[in-house]
């Protein structure tokens, strides 16, 4: 087996070191010249990847392509490509339908809609795709596993549920700044509220029923979580929410 890169950001990055850490048949990747310290950087750590001189290039040292560029520069990007029968696109872009890919991407037989997250470097990504497709879920099960929805327009309720990402983590650096208020010094609380929240992230994992039932579990009548929980519900904490994320799903289907 072996993968094609086309961009070299973030995400890419972590799939690569996720196929090639620690792995003792890690597959064979071509990565574009885009942002080279990244490629460079990968080529350093890792015997199994190497820099191609061109997209083109990677196009036809690989079957399985990953895109991985900006949204706004995807038709630029593929059809200045010449592409195969053989290839699989796989495509990491968020708002970019499969009806346009496939046609910037023509001849390429079968193409597939992705969202991969930053802990497939750790082998820990759930990465939802559409539709079902074998080489992809070859690639996604091997850095964390995969889930495909029923409809290509539920993968943007998907990406819509990642834009909260920054929300909790300010969330959190609230917590840690309040008691940094409070007298406790930075790095203590920083590195206190880091764990209990890592904590709790280990308990969303390994627990299989329902994220209420998970709730009722942290808290006991009349006690603090449940104090806490009442006020932000009162204040309208969740209702903000669910707007927010009705205009992220509403921009993502309008693109």
């Amino acid at each position: 087996m072996n993968y094609g890169f086309v961009g070299t950001g973030e995400i890419a990055a972590a799939i690569v070191e996720g196929l090639s850490k620690d792995v003792d048949d890690a597959p064979s990747i071509f990565l574009s010249p885009r942002s080279r310290s990244v490629g460079q950087e990968l080529t350093e750590r890792f015997p199994n990847v190497q820099v191609c001189a061109g997209n083109q290039d990677v196009l036809d040292n690989a079957t399985t392509i990953v895109l991985a560029v900006r949204p706004p520069i995807a038709q630029e990007v593929l059809t200045d490509l010449t592409f195969r029968p053989d290839h699989v696109l796989i495509s990491a872009l968020a708002g970019v339908r499969l009806t346009q890919l496939r046609e910037w991407a023509a001849p390429a037989a079968e193409v597939v809609r992705t969202i991969p997250l930053p802990p497939a470097a750790r082998r820990q990504s759930l990465t939802a795709m559409y539709p079902d497709n074998t080489a992809a879920r070859t690639l996604f099960d091997s850095v964390g596993g995969t889930v495909v929805p029923n409809e290509e327009k539920d993968l943007e309720v998907f990406s819509a549920a990642t834009s909260t990402f920054a929300a909790h983590l300010d969330y959190v650096s609230t917590i840690a700044a309040w008691m940094t208020d409070q007298g406790v010094e930075d790095t203590t609380a920083t590195a206190y509220t880091a764990h209990i929240f890592g904590q709790l992230g280990q308990a969303l994992l390994q627990h299989d029923g329902s994220l209420e039932t998970l709730t009722g579990k942290h808290m006991t009548p009349g006690g603090i979580n449940e104090q806490l929980l009442t006020d932000l519900r009162t204040g309208g904490v969740p209702d903000t929410v669910r707007h927010a994320l009705d205009g992220i799903l509403t921009r993502l289907r309008d693109q």
